[in-house]
């Protein structure tokens, strides 16, 4: 090959620099031009009301209403089985008869290893789907993981179907409980991404409003057919599993993608077709609000690839504890209670029918304080409902311990199952919806997935034991505790209200990235509220 000519090499020196300053310029510019495109969405999102977000975001607020429909189905599951404990039917098929028993009704009851162990089992399954959640969304999307999870539930669901015996009723409720992992990882984290700031709260919470629709339709259902003999009363219930999942999936099968998991993966054009889809296209400004994902994205922006390590290293550490204890602060709040709430007012004394009236007037006014519960997060914040609706929370439960410590006769009764409904519909007004706020706002973008799916997975290996716990303690062969029960969970309450009140920060009217840099910067937890961050700072 020629030597180059060293005129050439002269010339060409200069230009090359040239070339190379031209391209830093240009990239220095186009920084500069979508990050004060994002300053102007950001703002646009602060000075919003939440009207004003719903009247500009109206698809937003109809896609997160069509995503937490599939709630639905680990509420149905999980309240059916609770209600299955308390079926005539269901006992005289899958129980033992016990002549000691002194229920009100009937003397057949399902041994405490099977209660416990049904209750488990869909757990189990989800704690699989959990894991498998973050991984798969990171690389389909929160749409196609979706999809698939509801496809794989309407296989599942023959095998609980045709079962005829525990073992297989068990095996069954493990495999309907891996799509159950993927709905419940991805449902908060896509609510809490397709809306505007104003609509983040009433969006995540109607997660809550479709588990109180689940145990309706359970109670309705089983209500309705508690005093038939035979199979019917409890494979109808079963079978209706399946009007769930095919009109969901031909639904969320035509949903956008979220515009933040776009983002991340560097598809802008799509991002901003999905967010014109989520909006109305003369109010919303797409190209403003990429600009502002992008600038979210890039904070968080990393080298590596997003994995489980890393939700345990810097202050991805503090988010995912925040995010894993609010989860499992569920179980050690009495929301067990309500999980098994027939079967609590039967142990509580309460004949058959008034139980699974009662049962189903829970699950009825946990709906309506829900939607309650929107108002007051919106207007008064995640961490102040939070606390005050934890230390109701613990003051009901010692007081359900104590109505069940004052003797038997009607009257202790009735106030043990009055208790035992109060602490069920009042957890649904403050710490329950509220939860599912704080799980979608808390983690990093980038990590989203994968700190969701983490968070569940701890709700449900903190959840085996008390399942266990619970079952012991209101099981008749076990330690037929009764309203007792509350003082067990009554201070395990009170120790996740102290934990809440010295580590759960305020997130209300935050963007994501006025949260990411709080965090950033270690503010402790009860000074977020007051803290002001500048619109221009990145760090």
């Amino acid at each position: 090959m020629a030597a180059m000519d060293p005129a050439f090499e002269e010339k060409a020196t200069p230009r090359a620099q040239s070339v190379e300053h031209d391209v830093i310029f240009d990239e220095k510019a186009e920084t500069a031009d979508y990050k004060a495109a994002a300053i102007l969405a950001e703002n646009a999102e602060h000075d919003m009301t939440v009207l004003q977000a719903v009247k500009e975001y109206p698809m937003a607020s109809f896609w997160a209403f069509v995503i937490s429909c599939t709630i639905i189905m680990e509420s149905y599951d999980v309240f059916l089985i609770g209600n299955f404990l308390a079926l005539k039917s269901f006992k005289r098929k899958f129980g033992v008869y016990n002549p000691d028993f002194t229920g009100p009704d009937d003397k057949y009851v399902v041994e405490t290893k099977w209660q416990s162990s049904l209750q488990v089992s869909g757990q189990l399954g989800a704690l699989v789907g959990v894991f498998l959640a973050g991984p798969l969304t990171t690389r389909v999307g929160y749409r196609w993981a979706t999809l698939i999870g509801l496809m794989l539930l309407n296989c599942f669901i023959f095998v609980f179907y045709f079962a005829q015996s525990m073992p297989v009723i068990f095996a069954a409720q493990i495999l309907e409980g891996i799509p159950w992992g993927i709905f419940i990882a991805n449902a908060p984290a896509y609510c809490s991404e397709i809306v505007p700031i104003r609509l983040r709260a009433p969006c995540t919470q109607m997660l809550q409003m479709f588990w109180a629709i689940g145990s309706i339709v359970v109670g309705a259902v089983t209500f309705s057919y508690h005093n038939i003999d035979g199979p019917t009363a409890y494979k109808l219930p079963i079978a209706l599993q399946w009007m769930f999942p095919t009109p969901l999936a031909i639904l969320i099968f035509f949903c956008p993608e979220s515009p933040w998991w776009l983002v991340r993966k560097g598809r802008h054009e799509e991002a901003a077709k999905s967010i014109v889809r989520l909006g109305r296209k003369s109010r919303v400004n797409p190209d403003d609000s990429v600009a502002m994902m992008r600038r979210v994205v890039e904070l968080e922006k990393s080298e590596k690839s997003p994995g489980y390590i890393e939700l345990f290293t810097g202050t991805d550490l503090r988010r995912t504890l925040i995010v894993c204890g609010v989860y499992a602060a569920q179980n050690l709040t009495g929301n067990l209670i309500a999980n098994q709430a027939v079967y609590f007012f039967q142990q509580a004394g309460v004949g058959d029918n008034m139980a699974f009236a009662l049962g189903l007037i829970t699950s009825a006014l946990q709906m309506v304080f829900v939607m309650l519960s929107w108002f007051l997060t919106t207007y008064f914040g995640r961490r102040s409902i939070y606390l005050w609706g934890s230390a109701a929370n613990t003051v009901l439960l010692i007081a359900l311990g104590v109505a069940g410590s004052v003797g038997g006769g009607n009257a202790a009764n009735l106030a043990q199952a009055s208790l035992g409904l109060i602490v069920s519909v009042l957890f649904t007004l403050g710490p329950a919806p509220a939860s599912w706020v704080i799980i979608g706002e808390t983690s990093a973008l980038r990590l989203r997935p994968l700190t969701t799916g983490t968070g569940r997975a701890v709700y449900y290996i903190v959840e085996f034991p008390c399942i266990f716990l619970a079952s012991y303690m209101l099981n008749p062969l076990s330690g037929n505790l009764g309203g007792k029960c509350g003082y067990v969970w009554g201070a395990t309450g009170f120790v996740c209200l102290v934990t809440a009140y010295f580590f759960l920060p305020e997130m209300k009217d935050r963007s994501y990235r006025e949260i990411d840099i709080m965090f950033k910067r270690k503010i402790p937890a009860r000074q977020w509220k007051k803290m002001d961050i500048d619109i221009n700072a990145d760090s």
